[in-house]
């Protein structure tokens, strides 16, 4: 089965940041030659709640999806990721199984879908797009109500918004508790009316739609586990 990496690392000091800038172009030659990496990309993030069009020097992430999870916990031994996490202040992985993908990024079709969405447990949410230049600025002035709302919503257990290009190339990443959750949220405000118009004025030139069961997490960010709020509930 295909596993899906999600790697985030924060970098605190200058030169750190100096340093993983130059490891954004040195990785593009390293991760070719990892054994079962069949798609990667390096990416930086936004400030805030993660999904604004301004960035933040010190987060940036590797998402990857392998032949196995078997191939991927290897190929995270290695570097670039072994390097990153030894320089980074703090750094997690999530460990995702596609159930759900619809779209392409740079031309292809990265995820593979292999069976439903979890009866119980967290679900992961992704979203990419290349947006159109000609409507950037109308697409970046509904982010941030979005943005803001996905920050709010008390049922969320873990976002982030990264991309490859500022302003143009945007990914967002988000983790539910539940399918169901996650549906009712995309399916009513501020993000549903963006969706629509994205739909009826053309915005974008490529987009992408996945859905991922969490099977796993290392690390921590923000000083705790990523799913630590689904056992902070289940313990109260």
């Amino acid at each position: 089965m295909q596993t899906v990496t999600l790697s985030l690392f924060r970098f605190d000091t200058v030169l750190a940041r100096l340093w993983v800038l130059g490891q954004m172009g040195a990785a593009r030659f390293v991760l070719p030659q990892l054994d079962g990496l069949q798609f990667w990309k390096l990416c930086g993030s936004g400030t805030g709640e993660g999904f604004t069009p301004r960035p933040n020097w010190g987060t940036w992430a590797i998402l990857c999806a392998w032949d196995s999870r078997d191939l991927a916990e290897a190929g995270l031994a290695c570097k670039p990721f072994a390097s990153w996490r030894a320089r980074a202040d703090e750094g997690c992985t999530l460990f995702l199984e596609p159930y759900s993908a619809r779209g392409q990024w740079a031309g292809v079709a990265p995820f593979t879908p292999e069976g439903s969405g979890p009866e119980n447990g967290p679900i992961a949410a992704m979203t990419r797009a290349t947006v159109k230049p000609a409507h950037a600025l109308r697409f970046w002035g509904r982010v941030p109500d979005i943005s803001a709302k996905v920050g709010r919503d008390p049922n969320v257990i873990f976002k982030i918004g990264i991309g490859e290009v500022p302003l143009l190339h945007q990914v967002t990443f988000s983790v539910w508790p539940d399918v169901d959750t996650m549906a009712a949220f995309a399916r009513r405000g501020a993000h549903a009316e963006a969706i629509q118009a994205v739909r009826d004025q053309g915005w974008f030139n490529e987009e992408l739609y996945a859905r991922f069961r969490v099977s796993g997490t290392q690390g921590t960010w923000q000083g705790r586990a990523p799913l630590a709020p689904i056992a902070e509930k289940e313990a109260a």
